[in-house]
């Protein structure tokens, strides 16, 4: 499947049917992307207004994106979904728990135990949020993903003074088919006399702070906890491990903050830090009608415009450290003038 026929573009009011189509067709639900027409068509609606505005960003904005296999049987479809909420936890401060671990000390013993502890905190609270990540499954052994996941890393370099510094995503944590949830069952359940698909439909894309709230600010005690539950602190559902990998590739840290609801990790990182972005540089895009008929040799490089209104990037092969890149005339026109472009690298091969 040539990379080359894949767009990723800013949503808009008329990609509402394509995002009800996945809000419902996800697996285990996309917590951003609540299967409601209504707030999906609010959603796009705000998101279309963050583009467009000409406004200092407030930190409300939420940016949402498509991919579209412009190839694909029966013309151009959506195949997948990813965003960026400019401030994580804007009206509601953002809750995760904070892995840690605490000494226990016996002088009369002579003995030491280490603990690990969860601890409810907000500290991500202002940090840009990755979201809303969604590929068809027919598309996940391409390179679609990496661009869907990768052009927003450009999009926050290009426009970084609308985002913070700092940077993080959630991942889905282990639940079954029945949405039985190990992690949630231990700990969330026993303040909330509900299942964990009814609270994920409650909160339906809003913030989680009215439940964290009404949760034990107390450290939780790992070891407390049953043998399942210990087990799925910071453990991927299966659908989770495509995104997941590539922000790991990226440079994210995983290591430290896990989700209230269902034990997920939660990754975190410096914008400046990550690969896409310390990778990326400007460069001049040139018409090229070689380019419609002989193909460009080189590297993999998503490749996206530098105009926030309409932003779209694309998958182009490019020689290393070039700075220029020769696109067919109808990418061009999507392309005009100066783009930003990164190497994918090995990590994405």
């Amino acid at each position: 499947m040539n990379p080359e026929r894949f767009l990723f573009r800013a949503a808009g009011p008329g990609d509402l049917d394509a995002f009800e189509r996945i809000a419902n067709a996800s697996e285990i639900g996309i917590t951003t992307l609540p299967a409601d027409r209504a707030v999906l068509a609010t959603k796009l609606a705000r998101s279309a207004q963050a583009f467009a505005s000409v406004d200092d960003s407030s930190g409300e904005e939420i940016y949402l994106f498509v991919l579209e296999d412009l190839e694909a049987p029966g013309g151009p479809r959506v195949v997948g979904t990813s965003g960026i909420a400019a401030s994580a936890g804007f009206a509601d401060r953002f809750y995760s728990y904070r892995n840690e671990m605490v000494v226990h000390h016996s002088a009369e013993l002579d003995a030491s135990n280490r603990i690990h502890t969860l601890h409810l905190c907000h500290d991500l609270t202002g940090y840009t949020l990755l979201t809303s990540f969604f590929i068809e499954p027919a598309y996940a052994d391409t390179l679609a993903p990496q661009l869907l996941s990768r052009a927003r890393l450009l999009f926050i370099k290009e426009f970084e003074d609308r985002f913070s510094d700092r940077i993080a995503a959630e991942s889905p944590g282990l639940a079954d088919d029945t949405g039985r949830c190990p992690f949630w069952d231990a700990v969330g359940r026993r303040f909330f006399d509900m299942d964990y698909p009814q609270v994920e439909r409650i909160t339906g894309g809003r913030s989680k702070a009215f439940i964290a709230e009404l949760m034990p600010h107390s450290p939780i005690y790992v070891p407390l906890l049953g043998e399942a539950a210990q087990w799925a602190i910071g453990q991927l559902h299966p659908v989770g491990e495509l995104p997941f990998s590539i922000l790991i590739d990226e440079g994210f840290d995983t290591e430290t903050y896990v989700d209230i609801f269902d034990g997920g990790p939660t990754v975190e990182a410096r914008v400046a830090m990550l690969k896409s972005v310390q990778r990326s540089r400007t460069a001049d895009a040139v018409a090229d009608v070689v380019a419609d008929s002989a193909p460009a040799t080189g590297p993999w490089h998503v490749v996206a415009g530098t105009r926030r209104a309409g932003f779209t990037a694309v998958l182009r092969r490019a020689a290393a450290g070039a700075s220029t890149v020769a696109l067919d005339s109808a990418t061009a026109s999507r392309l005009p003038g100066t783009v930003r472009m990164a190497e994918l690298g090995a990590g994405a091969a």
